[in-house]
């Protein structure tokens, strides 16, 4: 059981602040946090009070159900106050159905033991964990084919670099705070029960830093603008996400970092496109080529290749040329050739003329099949 079981468990309903089902898996509720957080950022919404106070939420309902301990035990508080336990409320069933109350003088760790959770009393308050970050770079095309590196700024809340986290002024360190000895909580008797509520001498952090650091007031953390080179692979996708473990916002006081998601963006080619892993292209031949058949050369990657059209090739046709596509995890996708049958705007006497001695002599009806007449 997570040592930081609070009141606001009974009262806050974090799967609605998410907007997602209780029922979601782990990847829905990271997905859905990421977007509100990106949205609701107080780098993006700078002066906006009410997002900050929204983000806060937000960040505050995903480091319960986003934490896979926490969140069985944040089920199981949500699952007692529906049955009548909570502030205000608990016991066992009595007679008639209802329930029936005896005093007692217990934290609400012991709860949560009979469910097998462990955890409750004298354990040490863990630090909080940074928000994750999310940015974009764009690539060309060609970048994107052979990989590159691009460089990322990121201005925001990062890991004090006077202090490295701590909070406390360098030759300092901080002490266990007395009246939590450590724990971040305190029990407050409700009554029933007692509830575990963030210490207020430490503000849960189970620390006390008596000589706060100049750079950062104690927080473990500054504004800057940092600097990064990020390693685009050969092959990326456009929309592909690329994670930096640690390089996200630095958690309080020393907690972990969250993370940095480099989204990339792929410019478009003059002529290729992309389906997976295999490459696109449409190849321009002149009816004679089509129907005489012909080698003609295709572009790719790494240089022009011939390519053999058969007699009588009809414009849509798709060949696939192995190995000549984007590079992927042990090889490379195909080229995708389309043929496009190249039409003349303008045709000088001499061609019309062949055309037309080419028309009269062809004795083929290409609309047979719909139930008219050649000509």
């Amino acid at each position: 059981m997570p040592e930081d079981v609070r009141r606001e468990w009974f009262e806050k309903d974090y799967y609605k602040v998410l907007a997602v089902a209780k029922n979601a898996t782990a990847a829905e509720i990271k997905k859905a946090y990421r977007k509100l957080a990106q949205e609701h950022h107080p780098d993006a919404n700078e002066g906006n009070k009410a997002s900050e106070d929204r983000f806060k939420e937000i960040s505050a309902a995903y480091d319960v159900v986003g934490d896979a301990d926490k969140r069985k035990s944040y089920d199981q508080v949500r699952d007692m106050g529906a049955s009548g336990f909570g502030p205000g409320g608990g016991g066992r069933p009595g007679p008639g159905g209802g329930f029936r109350y005896e005093a007692a003088d217990f934290d609400i760790g012991d709860i949560f033991s009979m469910f097998g959770g462990g955890g409750g009393r004298g354990r040490a308050s863990r630090p909080q964990r940074g928000a994750d970050l999310e940015t974009e770079v764009k690539v060309s095309f060609d970048e994107a084919m052979t990989g590159t590196n691009v460089p990322v700024k990121i201005s925001g809340p990062a890991q004090c670099s006077r202090c490295h986290g701590s909070g406390a002024e360098p030759g300092t360190t901080p002490i266990t705070c007395q009246q939590c000895a450590g724990r971040g909580q305190i029990s407050v008797n409700q009554g029933l029960f007692s509830m575990a509520q963030p210490c207020p001498s430490c503000g849960g952090s189970g620390r006390i830093i008596q000589t706060p650091c100049t750079t950062c007031r104690g927080t473990g953390a500054e504004k800057r603008t940092r600097k990064f080179s990020v390693k685009i692979p050969a092959g990326v996708k456009d929309g592909s996400r690329i994670r930096l473990g640690g390089r996200g916002e630095s958690g309080p006081t020393g907690g972990q970092a969250g993370d940095l998601y480099v989204r990339v963006s792929v410019g478009a080619h003059r002529f290729f496109g992309r389906k997976g892993d295999d490459l696109t292209v449409e190849l321009p031949v002149t009816f004679p080529e089509a129907a005489l058949g012909a080698n003609v050369k295709v572009p790719t990657l790494n240089g022009p290749v011939t390519l053999k059209v058969p007699a009588g090739t009809p414009g849509g046709k798709t060949f696939r040329v192995k190995g000549k596509g984007a590079p992927k995890r042990g090889g490379h996708g195909d080229l995708l050739v389309t043929v496009r049958i190249d039409v003349p705007a303008k045709l000088g006497r001499e061609e019309k003329d062949l055309v037309k001695r080419l028309q009269e002599a062809s004795k083929d009806d290409p609309r047979a099949g719909l139930g008219v007449e050649k000509g």
